[in-house]
């Protein structure tokens, strides 16, 4: 669960990421210098790296500390099966 004041600051950011990738869109259909929209898509996956962190820290703090302080196996070895799948799929080796 996600407190109401990440929420918000969470949901600023996705519309702001959202604005920029509009911006790189039009960029595209301008023409702009291939190294500017280049400069752009960086920072929009700059910022969907700090919502990633953002959510990440908070489900650590939450979910998963409570399911590791739990007396359930089962819930322990889900949480940590979820993050491991996470970074399985997202991992460039």
């Amino acid at each position: 669960m996600i407190e109401s004041k990440l929420k918000q600051d969470l949901v600023n950011r996705l519309h702001s990421v959202e604005g920029h990738v509009r911006g790189i869109e039009r960029m595209v259909l301008e023409d702009a210098y291939c190294m500017d929209v280049l400069k752009q898509i960086k920072a929009v996956q700059q910022a969907l790296e700090r919502v990633s962190a953002l959510t990440l820290e908070n489900h650590l703090k939450t979910c998963v500390t409570t399911a590791l302080r739990s007396d359930s196996q089962v819930d322990q070895e889900r949480v940590v099966a979820e993050i491991l799948d996470v970074f399985k799929a997202t991992s460039k080796l």
